[in-house]
């Protein structure tokens, strides 16, 4: 049992940056890969960024690469999203997900087994 939760969306205008949280609770959440999903008004959820359970291995979707960065401190039970030079296009609702599948770092969601509310991120133009 992981519960899941995003914070840190918000309003903002294009070029800005925005730091999302995913705080977890439960047990081993350090054998966890995470990853980052979101989901635009009318779009189906895709992927935006993966992290291994140590942190070590890295995936970005390319539309975000060399803006984002994901990031965890399993200390604090807590997997980050760097987003920086936002566009409108970012906007959506963004999931954090936690995946059981940790010889790996998945980047499709139905590799994924728990999953945040969602944070929305409204970046205006």
């Amino acid at each position: 049992q992981v519960q899941l939760v995003e914070s840190g969306g918000g309003l903002v205008q294009a070029e800005d940056s925005l730091r999302l949280s995913c705080a977890a609770s439960g047990r081993t959440f350090g054998s966890y890969a995470m990853g980052w999903f979101h989901q635009a008004p009318g779009k189906k959820r895709e992927f935006v960024a993966a992290i291994s359970w140590n942190g070590r291995i890295t995936y970005y979707a390319d539309s975000v690469k060399g803006r984002f960065t994901i990031s965890r401190d399993n200390a604090k039970n807590t997997v980050y999203l760097q987003m920086n030079s936002l566009k409108p296009e970012d906007t959506a609702v963004y999931y954090c997900a936690a995946s059981l599948l940790t010889s790996s770092t998945p980047t499709r969601d139905y590799d994924y087994d728990y999953w945040g509310q969602g944070t929305q991120v409204t970046v205006s133009s």
